[in-house]
Order: C-alpha cells, then structure tokens, then sequence
C-alpha cells in the first residue's frame, strides 16, 4: 500500500485577498471546539474504512491555518499519528501569514509538532503588498522569515510574480533579499486572474493591466537564475528547493499518490483495489461543519474515476516535475500504458519539437521550453 498524505483544511482568513480563488472565508466568530471536534471526526471517519495505511505526510491548509488554535493542530497531528503508522521523521507542513498576529505563534505551532513552515510573503515590495491586498508589511514579512527559519528546521515561502509594471532588476533584488533570509524552499506563482475574484472585476474595467508574455516569461526565467545563486534548483514548474527540502507532501500530489482532504472543499484520490475514488467535501463551512455533526463526514461527492481519466490526472500531474514521469507508474496507478493515454503522432511531434524527451533512465519529461508550454501542450497530448 502507498503511503498517504493527509491534507487538513482550514477555511477561515481575517480577510479575503483580492487574487485569491481558494476555498476561504471570513467569520466574525469561530466555535474553535466545534471544528476541532468536526476535523477530528471527519479524519477518524476515513481511517476507519482505509485500515492502518502508512502516513507520509501532513500539511495544514487554507484559508490560513496558522489562526488555529495550536492545542487543535496538536490534537490533529496526534490523533492522524495514532491513526496511521508514521515515521519518527514525518514532514508536517503549516500555512502562516507573516502578520504580526500570527508570528508571534510560530513557537507554539513548532510545539505542536509542525516541523515546515510555508509563509504566504508573495511580494517584499511594499506597493506590490498593498495592490495584493496583503495584511502583512514588508518589515513584518522580512521579521517572520527570520523567526521561521530560527524555529523550524524547514522553511519554505511564496512570492507572485507578473505584477503589474514589474520590472525584472526590482524584481531580481527582491528575490535576492528573500533568498538571503531564507534559502531552503520557494513557491512562485504568476498572477493570473481568478473567476470570481475582486481582481476579476478590476481587470475587466481596466484598473490595472499584466505583463504581456514575454515579459512574463523573462521574470520566469530570471527566478530560475536567481534561485540557482542561492542552489534552489526547480524541480516542479512552480516550486524550487536545495536537494533534499523538496516538499514530500506536494511531491504525493504530482506522483499521483494516494491523498486524504479533510475540511471543506478538501479533495482525496485513493487507490483501493483496482478502484481509484475522486473525493471532494462540500466546500461551505457550516455546511461541511453540519454534515460532520450529521453523518461523521462531509462528503459532497464521490466517484470512481475511469482508467483514461486517472492517466490523464498522473500525465497532467508528472510532466510538471523536473523528473519527468515513470511510464510503469502510470500503468500501475491508471491501467493503461502510455501508448494507451497518449496520442503517438503528438507524443513523437512533440519530442521532435523538442517539448519532451526520454531520460536515460526511461522516463518522460518536458523540457525547458516543454514545461513553458504545458497547458497548450497537453490538451492535445491526451486521448
């Protein structure tokens, strides 16, 4: 049996950023023990029909789960350990913001038993932090990378890039400045425009415009040479980390391992048998919250997923690694061979075009040039 990895989902922010499509909310008032009691019993709930599988991982997300209350993340990681054979070496990510409010917690969330800690910085720039609608300031994010990086033994933090007007020197020096705090994991996202989102609404009435996508690509390319000075090489399309501090729990996701959500809007893929079932918890908190009290879970929808669909989800998945994907993997995990999830005329168009390509060892990957055009690419790619 694979490993699992347990993802854990807290829906709750202070306030909810104007890029962000995340399943997040705003609350005046939490009862703190009752979702406690709703994540624990959820978590006990699909325990229960898995059997004692071996944990790999846990990672706390949201929403920001560093308003947690730490008593509530230790009873979490706890009661997951008591449920699941662990290694002593467990990874056990959380989520903060490097509000003052929440940096002034880190101790308590590294005496829970959280052992890597990912800042959601996204700019050093102190404009930038106020178009982005962040909380924090500059000043708070530089303070919170230093506590983090004293406290935790793994430190990881994201920064977005494309904003508006960005010019690629400003933006090379606030990476440099980042990566000189803490040089161990960086997660990078362009800005894109979300449905749905106050940004959306901004951008379509002209507020503000983006890089075009050359100027984009440069600011791509520039983080990869500046994250090589500080020896973070990428080794997924947004992620990049000294060997070693790669994150083993999103690693699970683009292998296509075996993963549990629990909280809202929280999504699972097991294995069990032959049978891969797609999972996804009702994404409203009270609702979630209520069927839990309910029925022990809050499931909103459960399916088996068809051989084609499972091979298409790992491909989408593994080509976004540096590694590339193992071909016998995909076959074990999906039920069909490559040659079975792929078009052969575009698969042999593409590594022509110099997209993909075969390692040494067997396996495909996308280029550098491939791994820039994944989303056109793989449309056509998959049968």
């Amino acid at each position: 049996m694979e490993p699992l990895a347990l993802y854990i989902h807290w829906p709750f922010c202070l306030r909810k950023c104007p890029y962000c499509d995340f399943n997040s909310h705003v609350r005046e008032g939490i009862d703190q023990d009752a979702w406690r009691e709703g994540l624990l019993r959820e978590l006990r709930h699909e325990a229960a029909r898995l059997g004692p599988r071996p944990l790999a991982s846990i990672f706390f997300g949201g929403g920001t789960p560093s308003l947690m209350p730490p008593a509530t993340v230790a009873a979490l990681i706890e009661e997951a350990r008591r449920l699941f054979p662990a290694p002593s070496d467990l990874e056990v990510t959380l989520e903060a913001n490097p509000t003052s409010v929440e940096a002034a917690r880190l101790a308590e969330i590294r005496a829970a038993g959280v052992n890597r800690l990912s800042l959601g910085i996204q700019a050093l720039d102190p404009a930038a932090l106020r178009f982005l609608g962040r909380e924090h300031s500059a000043a708070e994010a530089v303070a919170a990378l230093e506590t983090g990086r004293a406290i935790f033994p793994r430190l990881s933090f994201d920064l977005i890039y494309a904003r508006p007007g960005q010019p690629e020197a400003a933006w090379r020096a606030e990476l440099r400045q980042a990566l000189a705090l803490a040089a161990d994991h960086l997660s990078l996202y362009q800005l894109t425009i979300e449905p749905g989102t106050r940004f959306a609404t901004e951008y379509a009435r002209g507020a503000f415009a983006l890089p075009d996508p050359d100027e984009a690509a440069r600011l791509y390319w520039a983080t990869v040479e500046e994250a090589g000075r500080f020896s973070l090489a990428p080794y997924e399309i947004s992620n990049y980390a000294q060997p070693g501090a790669e994150s083993r729990h999103n690693l699970a996701y683009w292998r296509y391992g075996d993963y549990l959500g629990i909280g809202p809007g929280a999504h699972q893929r097991l294995l069990l048998g032959e049978r891969m079932l797609a999972t996804r918890r009702h994404r409203a908190p009270e609702e979630w919250l209520a069927r839990v009290t309910r029925q022990g879970h809050g499931t909103a929808e459960e399916e088996e997923l068809l051989p084609a669909d499972r091979a298409r989800e790992a491909l989408l998945m593994g080509l976004r690694l540096a590694e590339g994907i193992d071909p016998a993997r995909i076959a074990t995990r999906s039920g069909l061979t490559l040659a079975e999830a792929t078009d052969p005329a575009m698969l042999l168009a593409c590594i022509e075009e110099g997209y993909l390509e075969w390692t040494e060892a067997g396996r495909l990957r996308a280029t550098d040039e491939g791994r820039m055009r994944l989303d056109a690419m793989l449309p056509v790619l998959l049968r």
